[in-house]
């Protein structure tokens, strides 16, 4: 994988709207709270995939059929979640882990095939890192939600805030502690989270900074 030089952009591999969407998405839920927010995390997290999607080198019939499930998908997750907040609101938020994880896989897959780094390959890397840690806090609600027991211990409040918060620190291995999680189920994905914050630093990123350093050594001013 190297670093392109200048030439036609690459319409099938840009990642710089999907980034910004991320970022905006985290800002939202971080400093907005309420059901609101919940029900609009559901839409975009429907268009991050689609953004996703777009991207992707799948025939235009499969992507549209990915994204009309996605977003039908999506309507019944949150008709579930404003006709049953508990139980229905779990579901929602496992969809929305599915939904951020199939977009992952997306992005990854894609900068991997890319057969050189480019901007838009850095775009792509921090847009699927953002999706790991969002995934995750998904997943985290999701617990909670369908187990009926608070999933942060010392009473201390589970909502979209506290679970992006926790997953985001226990992703990149900061782990403060203000926020544990108190069941066996929540630390066991908690570890999983870690151990792939770990790889996806050791393996794509790694991969994406060591192209770019063969690329410095190859260039004309090395010789």
């Amino acid at each position: 994988m190297r670093r392109g030089r200048s030439g036609p952009a690459d319409p099938a591999g840009r990642y710089g709207l999907l980034l910004l969407l991320l970022i905006s998405t985290y800002l939202l839920a971080a400093f907005s709270a309420g059901r609101l927010v919940e029900r609009l995390s559901i839409a975009l997290f429907a268009a991050v995939l689609l953004l996703a999607l777009r991207n992707s080198p799948l025939s235009r019939r499969w992507r549209l059929q990915l994204g009309g499930a996605a977003l039908a998908g999506s309507m019944a997750a949150g008709a579930a979640a404003v006709t049953s907040p508990g139980t229905g609101t779990g579901i929602a938020e496992i969809w929305n882990g599915l939904m951020l994880l199939l977009t992952a896989t997306f992005i990854v897959r894609r900068v991997l095939a890319r057969p050189t780094v480019t901007v838009q390959s850095i775009y792509g890397a921090l847009s699927a890192y953002l999706i790991i840690g969002l995934m995750f806090a998904t997943f985290y609600a999701a617990i909670e939600h369908l187990g009926g027991t608070p999933f942060f211990a010392h009473a201390q409040p589970g909502n979209t805030q506290t679970f992006q918060y926790f997953s985001f620190t226990t992703l990149t291995t900061l782990g403060y502690g203000d926020f544990t999680a108190a069941g066996n189920g929540g630390r066991a994905v908690a570890v999983i989270e870690a151990l792939v914050g770990q790889v996806f630093l050791a393996t794509l990123v790694a991969r994406l900074v060591a192209a770019f350093r063969g690329d410095e050594r190859d260039g004309p001013g090395s010789r």
